[in-house]
């Protein structure tokens, strides 16, 4: 496990940096979750073909600090990973983010510009308004939540996402949820439509028909779906999500 103090987080950020081949794949991981949780399966898999991987624990969650004084927006998010690659000396590297860290990965995007090959999104929020965890949990005072809300939720979930939930902080869950229901502007989907970068939407097949995703396909990007998984891909199929992650990213370097 590596690490380096954010001045912007006011915190140590840590992560996992899996050696393999060629240019890094960073991976951004959801509200209440730690890609130090979600993804060693996935990028050991041999369908990732020994890619290297750079699995970053946000502020907030898995082995990352959770100082109470961080806003946890997904753009101080996105900034903190900016900020990470740049300790990294990182020139180039793909993005891969999911659900909420799939609108952090769309953020930081912005700001690396032609340091991303590629941007891979799994189920991002790409607009206001949230989803059904998170408008549950940002409906409750943040007060009420921290003291309460979250032990009532951790509680009542028997999906391996309380693996990783219980090793969240209160607040940095609640300003998350609260950030995705606000939303941005422009909308997560227009900053995902204008990045020229080489894109790609991820979806389990299990969550399909989504209006997202019909919105991303009219605009002409790249669908991937993963089958026999909804949401929560890289645990309910953690090879074919390896596949189409590790094939896409082929895909690039054929054509650069």
């Amino acid at each position: 496990m590596n690490g380096f103090f954010s001045s912007l987080a006011g915190a140590t950020v840590r992560w996992l940096d899996l050696p393999g081949r060629g240019e890094p794949v960073v991976f951004i991981h959801g509200l209440g979750c730690a890609s130090s949780y979600d993804y060693p399966r996935v990028v050991t898999d041999p369908a990732f073909h020994g890619r290297r991987a750079l699995l970053i624990d946000l502020p907030g969650y898995g082995y990352s600090d959770k100082p109470p004084q961080f806003g946890y927006s997904t753009g101080q998010q996105a900034q903190v990973v900016v900020e990470l690659l740049d300790h990294l000396q990182l020139s180039r590297c793909y993005l891969y983010g999911h659900s909420m860290g799939g609108s952090i990965a769309i953020e930081a995007a912005e700001h690396l510009g032609d340091r991303i090959l590629a941007l891979l999104v799994a189920e991002p929020n790409l607009y206001a308004g949230g989803g059904m965890f998170s408008r549950a949990i940002a409906a409750q005072p943040e007060a009420e939540f921290v003291a309460s809300g979250y032990a009532d939720m951790l509680a009542a979930e028997t999906s391996p996402w309380a693996g990783c939930l219980q090793n969240s902080a209160p607040w940095a869950v609640w300003r998350g949820a609260s950030s995705l229901v606000a939303g941005v502007a422009p909308s997560w989907f227009s900053r995902f439509q204008q990045l020229t970068c080489h894109k790609a939407l991820i979806y389990g097949a299990l969550s399909l028909p989504a209006q997202e995703a019909d919105d991303v396909q009219a605009e002409g990007i790249t669908l991937l779906t993963v089958p026999d998984a909804g949401h929560s891909m890289a645990w309910e199929n953690p090879a074919a999500l390896a596949d189409r992650v590790a094939s896409f990213c082929a895909r690039v370097e054929a054509e650069t």
